[in-house]
This record gives C-alpha cells, structure tokens and sequence, in this order.
C-alpha cells in the first residue's frame, strides 16, 4: 500500500531544510542522516530512513525520493534535473518557494469557500430549529385562543413538520454529498470537474484563472532558475495545472512555441498573464532574467488571489447576516401580527 503525498507544508518544510544542508557543503546523503536523526515524528523519521537506505544502494537522491513513495512526481523531477545539471541546492530552494506558494493558493481558496459555507450552515440551522421548535409553540398559542394557523404561518408550520419527520433523511443526504464532495476533490480529475462546474458562477472565472496564472508563474520560476529552456520548462508547469480552461489555453500556448513564435509572445497572445505581467514578462525574457520575472508574477498574483479572497469574504459574509436577520424576522413578523390582532379583539 502507497504512502500519502506530504502536504504542501511538508514538502516546503523539506525542500528548505535539503536546501540548507547542500548549500552548507554537506552531501544530500549527509543531510538526509541529519534529517533522520532530528525527525520531529516516527513518521518523518520513517521517511528520511526510506531514503537513507535507497541512497546508501544507488547512490541517488532522487531515485530515493521516488522510492520513499511520499513525493509527488514533480517534486521527484525537478530534484532529477537538479541533481544532473549539479544545481540541487537551487532546485531545492526553488521548490521551498514553489511549495510555499501553492499552499498559499490553497489556503485562500479553502478561505473563500469554508467561511461562507459555515455562516450559509449557521443560518440554515437557525431557520431550521425556528420552524421545528419554535413554530410547534406558537401554534399552541394559536389552537388556546381557538384559531388555527393559516396562511405563510400554516405553510411554514408544514415545513417544520416536514423537516422534523424526515430530519435523519436529510441529514444522511447532506452528509452523502459532503463526502462525495470530498472524495472527487482528493484527485486531479475531480478538481478539475468542479472547477468546471464553479466557473460557471459569476466572478469565479477569473478568480479559477488566477489561481491557474499564479501556480503557473511560480512553477515556470522554479524551472527556469534550473536551466531548463521555456519549452522543458512548459511541459513539466502544465503537469501542475487542474483548470480545465487553464489547460486549453496552455495547450495552445504551447503549439504557438512549436510554430516558432517566442515564449513571451505566445503567453501574451494567449492571455495567459493580464497586460502589466504580460508586458514583464517580455522585458524579462530581452535582459535575460526571465525566472526572476516569473517568481515576481508569482508573488503579484498571490497578493491578488488574498485581496480578491478579503473582498468578496467582506461582502458575503455581512450579506449572509442579512439574509438570515430578513428570513427571521419575516418568520416572526407572519406569526406575531395575526397573533397580536387575535389578542386586541379578546
């Protein structure tokens, strides 16, 4: 049985400390022994042990990281090429970066859906137990001044009955598509499934492509400070890639290369990156610095990706507040004025 992948954290953590030992004089053997010696768990300690004793055969290291079973194929292709081209410890220090980036994408995508997933379930669960709990009293009140409820109040007194006999069902329903939910989210075709469905939605497109442009930059970044020309560099980002969209319009960026034109104009032409990075990118491949232009790309999207995550969490949220205070008060207004009216004509 496989191992899990490490976390985004986990793989930064130990890019950061293998790019430490090597840039210090000290083999990848050498360090992996450190490594192992100061694991913070027996699972770290089980991993560094696992490539330990793959070096100690082949000689290795990235051989070792594949065997070890807990590092995704990119990781494990970046370290190769580092490791041929004698440039380990910039690879290194490349994916600490790129790692730190990708968890920052996804810890502000996980922002923008968790917060207002958890107030859209706080206001569902208020309304629910107001029209299971509280509707049943009023209703008593009503049946003791010998009336009964109609109209909005005798419909939303249904529901509540409704909800309160088939609760376990709805329950079980909900929880079924939280986890299928879950489990199409743990694969790369699952992702790019639902980020195909959410695209759809008003302002997520381009924040999907901004995410995309983000991983996309800083992987190009990582690449290119390792020697590799745009057109290996295009290959192995494209392999980071779950947007859909975004892959389209990498495939094309791609043909466009392969029909001659150069890396900054068929990202231009493609709108890959918006005009100001477009343009960055351009001057950065004439004064030969592309990489450094990338890892700035990279870092821009990134603050981008956090202010669009800050404004719309601004706007949802109080919106949400709203809609509950209106739905409450609406529920409360349709029982308490026919309840009033009942009670002046006593």
């Amino acid at each position: 049985m496989s191992e899990e992948i490490l976390s985004f954290t986990e793989l930064s953590s130990f890019a950061g400390q293998m790019a430490l030992v090597l840039k210090s004089g000290i083999s990848a053997l050498e360090g992996i022994t450190i490594m192992k010696e100061d694991a913070a768990s027996e699972k770290d300690a089980a991993i560094y042990g696992k490539i330990e004793e793959s070096m100690l055969t082949t000689g290795y290291f990235a051989p070792a990281l594949k065997e070890a079973g807990v590092f995704p194929p990119y990781f494990v292709n970046l370290t190769e090429i580092g490791e041929r081209t004698g440039n380990l410890d910039s690879v290194m220090q490349a994916l600490e970066a790129h790692y730190e980036h990708e968890d920052s994408i996804r810890q502000s995508t996980r922002n923008a859906v968790f917060y207002p997933m958890i107030l859209t379930a706080m206001m569902l669960v208020v309304i629910a137990v107001l029209l299971v709990r509280v509707m049943p009293v009023f209703n008593e009140v009503f049946l003791s001044l010998g009336t009964e409820m109609t109209g909005l109040p005798a419909v939303l007194l249904s529901i509540g009955d409704g909800l309160r006999r088939y609760l376990l069902i709805i329950i079980l329903i909900v929880f079924a598509l939280l986890l299928v939910i879950f489990v199409i989210n743990r694969t790369n075709e699952g992702r790019g499934a639902l980020l195909k469905l959410t695209s759809h939605f008003p302002g997520v497109r381009q924040s999907n492509h901004a995410v995309a442009a983000c991983r996309f930059a800083s992987a190009m970044q990582m690449t290119l400070s390792s020697g590799l020309t745009p057109d290996e560099s295009m290959d192995l980002a494209c392999e980071l890639n779950e947007d859909p969209d975004f892959a389209v319009v990498l495939n094309k960026t791609k043909q466009d290369m392969e029909n001659g034109k150069s890396f900054s104009s068929a990202v231009f032409d493609n709108r890959i990156f918006s005009g100001i990075y477009s343009r960055m990118l351009s001057i950065g491949q004439k004064t030969g610095c592309m990489d450094q232009v990338m890892g700035r790309i990279a870092d821009m999207y990134q603050t981008e990706i956090d202010a669009r995550t800050g404004n719309r969490l601004a706007v949802i949220e109080p919106l949400l507040v709203i809609v509950m205070s209106v739905v409450i008060g609406a529920i409360m207004i349709s029982v308490m004025f026919p309840l009033l009216g009942l009670m002046s004509s006593m």
